[in-house]
Formats: structure tokens, C-alpha cells, sequence
């Protein structure tokens, strides 16, 4: 398990002044970049190697979010392996040690000379040591898309939405997808299912799905093809 804690920041609040999800998603992600360049397996050890690993879905689930100046702990754990795919858990904490936000993700290893799904290397095997799953209620990866949705205007990915990999980050597709939230919409459950990556001045055409506690928006290509389909739901009250 690697942890690290913060302070909840200014710039990370959405208009009610609670922590945003899409900066939730930077702390998750900071979290294991920062565990695996501990482990000695991160960016570099990747690059050597032309591997990379790619996100395929994120489910994070919020009980309460911290507010402004609120000090957390953020931390993640492998809990799997299975082939080239990797299943991560990650929490955050408050100051009492109560676990407010709960996330399970999976990612594919992928190797770029070859254009295909790797296994894992031994060195990484050795590195990552699983521990029991997170206890939360894990849903399926697919997010399965009812009726017919409201097509939006479309837009281009610009050098802003790329990350080291040349290709859109799977946190800006969040970004992308709770524009088209209703105002007053407090996220209970975030999730995102990736389905191909979107490259500089690809044309990005949304497309909105609206149920009466759920949100969801497929990101999709000129033909209609999804690079990514995000899913909302409500906060419980």
C-alpha cells in the first residue's frame, strides 16, 4: 500500500466549495504514478521498455467530500493481476482516519512497439504485491447506453487535454462529461469506461443520456464510436 497526504486546495473546489471530482481523479492518479515510481516500475522503468499502462475503467464512489483546507490522506493498492491487466483500489481519508471516498479502476499493459496487451514483466510482478480487495460495491465495467441520447456540439482535442502519452488523459474525459451535468447535480458515483484513445485534433462528438438519478455521456468519434462513456449518479441524500 503507498499513501500520501494533502490539503485540500483552492483550485481543486467546484462551485459549492467541495473537492471536485475531476480533482479526485488527479489525487487517485498522482497516487499510484507516485507508488510506482517508489516501486522503481514508473515512468521511466516503462519507457525503457515501450510499455504503458492504459486505464479501462474507473468506479469511485463518494460518501462525503472535503471541503476547503480539510487535510486527507489519499492511497492506493494493487489487488489483482490477471494476463496484461491490472486492478487497482484507491481511498481517501479525513483527518480522523474515516474513509470518505472509496475507487476501483482497471488498466491494460500495453506494449507499443508490438501495438498489443503485455503481461506484466517480473521485476513489476515482484514490485507490485496485491492486497485484499477494497470491501465497496463494485458494478460492472461495461456501462451499457438505453434509448436515444441527445447529440451535443462537438469539439476538438487540443495539446491541453494530452497527457506523456501523446493521447487524451482519462481524467479530461471526465472533464469533458460533467459539462453536460444539471446545475445542482452533487455526484454520488463516477463512472468511466474507455474504449480507444483520442489523439490530437480528433473531432470529439458528445452525446448525452439523461435518467431520473443518472447522468451518462458517450464521447465518441465522427462515426458515432465511443473513446470514452461516462456515467453519473446522484448523491443520495
Amino acid at each position: 500500500m503507498y499513501t500520501f497526504q494533502s490539503k485540500v486546495r483552492y483550485s481543486e473546489l467546484d462551485p459549492e466549495r467541495k473537492l471536485s471530482i475531476a480533482s479526485i481523479v488527479d489525487y487517485f492518479q498522482d497516487c499510484s504514478t507516485f507508488h510506482s515510481e517508489q516501486l522503481g516500475v514508473g515512468i521511466d522503468y516503462l519507457e525503457e521498455r515501450s510499455l504503458v499502462w492504459v486505464m479501462s475503467y474507473w468506479q469511485i464512489v463518494i460518501d462525503r467530500y472535503p471541503k476547503l483546507c480539510d487535510n486527507i490522506t489519499i492511497g492506493t493498492y494493487p489487488y489483482e493481476f490477471r494476463g496484461f491487466m491490472g486492478f487497482r483500489n484507491f481511498f481517501m481519508e479525513d483527518d480522523k482516519g474515516e474513509r470518505i471516498i472509496r475507487a476501483n479502476s482497471i488498466w491494460s499493459l500495453m506494449d507499443l512497439k508490438a501495438g498489443r496487451p503485455a503481461r506484466p514483466t517480473e521485476e513489476m510482478v515482484k514490485a507490485y504485491v496485491p492486497e485484499p480487495k477494497l470491501p465497496m460495491d463494485y458494478e460492472p465495467r461495461k456501462i451499457s447506453l438505453e434509448g436515444e441520447g441527445r447529440k451535443m456540439p462537438s469539439f476538438t482535442v487540443g495539446k491541453q487535454h494530452l497527457d506523456s502519452n501523446h493521447h487524451v488523459n482519462n481524467g479530461q474525459y471526465i472533464y469533458m462529461a460533467q459539462d453536460y451535468l444539471p446545475e445542482g447535480f452533487s455526484i454520488g458515483q463516477m463512472r468511466a469506461e474507455y474504449r480507444k484513445s483520442a489523439l490530437l485534433h480528433d473531432c470529439i462528438v458528445p452525446e448525452v443520456f439523461e435518467q431520473e438519478d443518472t447522468l451518462k455521456v458517450s464521447l465518441c468519434d465522427g462515426a458515432g464510436q465511443p473513446y470514452a462513456v461516462v456515467e453519473f449518479r446522484k448523491q443520495k441524500q
